[in-house]
């Protein structure tokens, strides 16, 4: 069997044809398996949907208890057969719950990585590569340019700023579901103690999260209508990107725009959005993370898509490994 007979693009996202489901739909499929609970990865109407307890859970906050006609749980290293097909889910790194997919048959393994990273994070499960003979990798960042540091690095600048300027607040963009926790958790590994306050959008995510056990500490609603501008000076505010550039920012003290991301790498990006203190803190692999783990896997052919692909095929190709770009559509880069 060809790995190209057992995984292959259609319009509605990765399809296996002998185990009759989809990895990661970008339309409404009867067989869904799902790597993380991202927006563009996981979308509600599906007959059925197998993905991790975290995933699954994660889905029904964002998208409705009814999100898909039916569910099924996967545990990390646990094999599942779909249709005659092996199915295996392992951590991503990416969020909580975000998986690896292994697919098995005829004598082949494609493993399908969804989105990952590879820096610590204490709000998920660490990455692990998987030996494979085809690994599909994300690209988000798969250029030579982007190197992200240390995330330690980057939360010590901003509690650095937060002490050299106590008269204002600090207001943090990061995306609702995963990069706001982790930047929480990275105050609080860091010392910080003190009460932050989040945007709405954020409470129902944060109080999962605590209850898979990552501890946050004192989260407080930066959204009510009550208190004065005073209340906030000095304060750290946690929120998604969007309502920086509305009045519910106008609230705080002189506020301080943060905005946590690996586009920060990009300087002209951080100026058009107006962030004062950009950090760099990404939920994908690097560079030099992306081909690290392809060697890791020890994988033959790398099928790339959703980012920067032509740059990482070539890279595979001049190491001698057979490549290609997927050209999937419908992906984004809501967990930078």
């Amino acid at each position: 069997m060809r790995a190209r007979d057992l995984l292959c693009p259609k319009p509605g996202g990765l399809y296996c044809a002998p185990g009759d489901f989809f990895i990661d739909p970008v339309r409404q499929v009867e067989r869904a398996l799902i790597t993380h609970g991202h927006s563009d990865h996981a979308r509600p109407g599906h007959g059925s949907v197998l993905a991790t307890r975290e995933t699954l859970d994660i889905m029904a906050i964002r998208c409705g208890e009814d999100f898909a006609g039916s569910t099924q749980a996967a545990r990390f290293g646990e094999t599942l057969t779909v249709n005659g097909v092996s199915v295996t889910f392992h951590p991503a790194g990416h969020v909580l719950g975000s998986a690896q997919i292994a697919v098995e048959y005829g004598g082949i393994r494609i493993v399908a990585s969804g989105d990952y990273k590879r820096q610590p994070d204490a709000t998920c499960a660490a990455f692990v590569p998987i030996p494979c003979d085809v690994f599909i990798t994300e690209a988000t960042f798969g250029l030579p340019v982007f190197k992200h540091p240390p995330d330690t690095e980057e939360i010590a600048r901003i509690l650095t700023s937060a002490r050299q300027f106590p008269e204002r607040s600090h207001l943090i963009g990061a995306y609702a579901l995963g990069k706001a926790q982790r930047v929480i958790r990275l105050l609080r590994d860091a010392g910080h103690h003190e009460t932050i306050y989040i945007h709405g959008a954020l409470a129902k995510l944060c109080e999962y999260y605590e209850s898979r056990g990552v501890a946050l500490g004192d989260l407080q609603p930066a959204t009510v209508e009550t208190g004065t501008k005073a209340d906030f000076a000095g304060a750290i505010v946690v929120g998604t990107p969007s309502p920086f550039v509305d009045r519910w920012a106008r609230r705080f003290p002189d506020p301080i725009a943060c905005y946590a991301s690996g586009w920060m790498r990009i300087r002209q990006r951080a100026k058009q959005l107006g962030v004062e203190l950009p950090l760099i803190i990404s939920d994908h692999a690097d560079w030099d993370e992306l081909i690290d783990t392809i060697t890791e896997t020890g994988a033959g052919e790398v099928w790339v898509t959703h980012g920067r692909e032509e740059a990482l095929v070539r890279w595979c190709e001049l190491s001698g490994i057979s490549a290609r770009p997927l050209h999937l559509v419908g992906y984004e880069d809501e967990g930078d």
